[in-house]
């Protein structure tokens, strides 16, 4: 069991006891801080202290926080911190910086939400955990999965509604983020903050070939949350900052690249070589993995001949099928990054179960619903 299992293990007896019990929620950071947002600690009645926000720079403070809240009772409070070059030297940091935090007590319906999503955490279950830090929702929890949202967030029912659908997108990304909505609950309003914190494995994407188009790519979906691996059996083409800055890179041929790797809905692999030897074996090794998405850069000619190859290699037209290729919306690109664009554009499009189209060429709804919006949310897969 990871540390971060065995923590939500612990919290999770906890929850599930008589005990008292408040949490001190990592909202935001100004300068360095040893842990992202999202991060949590508990306190119970007893001041026993579990998990941790900064890696024990302002632990102490938070705890003292959560202990009045438990003995005093009262309405969640959100305190900054900040803690010294020195102190900050203690855990690691080159400076100091601010530290934000949400204290309140687990009770009722929050502390329900909280105990599923450690429950899900434990389980290595995909998902989002929603906290209101304004109005009269504050202290509000609803923790959100692929099947089911629980707990209940007090005020306008549109913001339950919102909050739980934009929770399902960011699993799908792996990203936590502080969300602002209006005071009656719309996504186009800045009244309410809910900090949306999630835990869910990155979606992995996998490019072959080292060329302008994987480093156009890496960076874009990179922004989207996406884990890039740029492979190339030439270490040389590798071998530039404009791959490693926003990929990870490995110099080997496709199966061995692949071997190993447990890719699921959410993963991409993308064929950019342009090389024969190098195409072929590429599909083949991505067509052996379940991933959701599979692209090939190329004219319509190369694409013709690389299926003409697929088949000699033994591979079924409905195989062959999964390959998007050309990959991409035909939305005129010409640069690396227009092409990456409308790489991504597709990508997210067939993850949602989307054409692609206009949207003004449509009459449906134009934000995703629950049942095509990450069905494939418990898909895994191992890094290597």
């Amino acid at each position: 069991m990871s540390a971060v299992s065995a923590s939500a293990a612990d919290a999770l007896r906890w929850l599930r006891s008589p005990r008292r019990v408040a949490c001190g929620l990592l909202v935001a950071i100004d300068g360095s801080a040893p842990l992202d947002p999202g991060a949590v600690m508990f306190v119970d009645e007893d001041g026993r202290i579990e998990g941790s926000i900064t890696g024990g720079c302002v632990e102490s403070a938070v705890a003292q926080e959560a202990l009045a809240l438990l003995e005093h009772g009262g309405p969640p409070v959100l305190r900054t911190y900040g803690f010294s070059d020195e102190l900050a030297g203690t855990v690691g940091l080159m400076c100091g910086g601010i530290a934000h935090v949400f204290v309140s007590e687990l009770a009722g319906e929050a502390r329900t939400a909280m105990a599923a999503a450690l429950e899900g955490i434990v389980e290595q279950v995909p998902l989002a955990i929603a906290t209101v830090l304004d109005g009269p929702a504050a202290g509000g929890r609803l923790t959100v999965d692929a099947q089911r949202a629980i707990g209940t967030l007090d005020g306008p029912a549109l913001l339950a509604t919102n909050v739980e659908r934009d929770a399902r997108g960011l699993i799908a990304q792996g990203r936590s983020v502080l969300r602002r909505y209006g005071s009656d609950g719309a996504t186009l309003g800045d009244e309410v903050r809910v900090q949306v914190t999630t835990h869910a494995h990155q979606p992995r994407m996998i490019i072959f070939g080292a060329i302008d188009f994987s480093a156009a790519l890496a960076a874009l979906a990179t922004s989207l949350g996406y884990f890039v691996t740029i492979c190339d059996p030439r270490r040389a083409f590798l071998d530039s900052p404009r791959f490693t800055a926003n990929a990870h890179t490995v110099a080997s041929w496709p199966q061995e690249a692949l071997q190993g790797l447990t890719l699921g809905p959410r993963d991409a692999v993308l064929v950019f070589s342009h090389d024969a030897k190098l195409d072929v074996p590429a599909l083949e090794a991505a067509l052996a993995t379940d991933a959701g998405y599979i692209g090939a850069l190329g004219s319509r000619r190369t694409t013709a001949s690389r299926r003409r190859r697929l088949e000699e290699g033994g591979a079924t037209p409905q195989q062959i099928d999964r390959i998007f290729a050309p990959c991409g919306l035909d939305i005129g690109s010409s640069t690396p990054e227009e092409t990456a664009l409308a790489i991504l554009a597709e990508i997210v499009a067939h993850r949602a179960g989307r054409a692609g189209q206009p949207l003004r060429s449509g009459s449906g709804p134009i934000r995703r619903e629950r049942d095509s919006l990450d069905r494939d949310a418990h898909g895994s897969r191992s890094h290597a």
